[in-house]
């Protein structure tokens, strides 16, 4: 089955639900549709438990990409698996897929 296939047929939670799982209540997020949000800056300040964030990132663009949206899907994939509560923020997932050009990391196959 093909990517675009596989995530068709996926069907997406809504947001709502999402933040509920990793511990958000509805004041504490801004909706923009059924299906996305932003955080609310305030909650910072509501726990302060320790916390960690993993940073992909690179500095010289190829004309495929460096994978950075796969590497970061892959790893939200593999701390869930570990039962660990994950956000993924791609701030600017490829346009790549929609000019039929390269991957799907952020919105293909079962990412």
């Amino acid at each position: 089955m093909k990517d675009i296939e596989i995530a068709q047929k996926s069907e997406m939670l809504p947001i709502t639900e999402v933040a509920q799982k990793v511990g958000l209540t509805a004041d504490e997020i801004e909706q923009y549709g059924k299906y996305k949000a932003k955080i609310s800056l305030p909650l910072s300040a509501r726990e302060q438990t320790k916390r960690k964030l993993v940073l992909v990132t690179a500095i010289n663009p190829t004309p495929a990409g460096e994978g950075k949206s796969t590497v970061t899907v892959g790893l939200g994939d593999a701390f869930s698996l570990l039962n660990k509560k994950v956000m993924i923020a791609l701030r600017e997932p490829s346009l790549g897929p929609v000019m039929g050009m390269k991957g799907g990391a952020t919105g293909g196959g079962y990412s």
